[in-house]
């Protein structure tokens, strides 16, 4: 068996212990379960390496049947970690998205060790809902999304419950969703 980089076990982990056992994705622990998480990891040094990465991997969860492979979690922990940077490049991975003439067929997600909602504070404590172990682009298919949606009642609340989910936690329990997961 090939030994996984360490940001790729990280975020395993990190899928594990805070967006599925703290629920934060109720669709997660499906797929998870099913062993449909695509967990690649980029070397890209540069956001030009970068997208291409990123068209690589666009190109191959669109190719792959999708009761093997539903969703790609692409970890590039070498380049945009600045959160800024990281941000401003969600606008250069959209347009790709729609180059390639898959928009509204697969969508991305922005996630960041810094992640924070345009209309909040940096600790606002809401913000640990996109807060990974390393900056990465969740790739999804939108039909997954969508058949994932109506299937959940009341799915339009849970960004609300989440919110309420993590501003309830103490200090140090936030505190140690970003130690390294071990």
């Amino acid at each position: 068996m090939l030994e996984l980089a360490a940001e790729i076990e990280a975020t395993e982990r990190w899928v594990e212990r805070v967006v599925i056992g703290l629920n934060l994705c109720p669709f997660a622990k499906a797929v998870q379960a099913k062993g449909q998480i695509r967990y690649r990891q980029s070397s890209a040094s540069t956001n030009r390496e970068l997208l291409t990465d990123l068209g690589a991997e666009l190109e191959a969860l669109h190719a792959a049947d999708p009761s093997l492979v539903d969703t790609t979690l692409l970890v590039h922990p070498h380049v945009l970690c600045d959160f800024h940077d990281y941000n401003a490049f969600l606008v250069e991975a959209s347009a790709l998205l729609r180059r390639m003439r898959l928009e509204g067929v697969l969508q991305i997600a922005g996630f960041h060790p810094d992640y924070c909602f345009g209309d909040s504070v940096a600790d606002d404590p809401a913000n640990y809902t996109n807060r990974s172990p390393h900056p990465m682009l969740h790739l999804l298919r939108e039909a997954s999304v969508s058949r994932a949606v109506d299937g959940f009642p009341d799915a339009a609340r849970i960004y609300e419950r989440n919110m309420q989910t993590l501003r309830a936690l103490e200090p140090a329990a936030l505190r140690q969703l970003r130690e390294p997961v071990r």
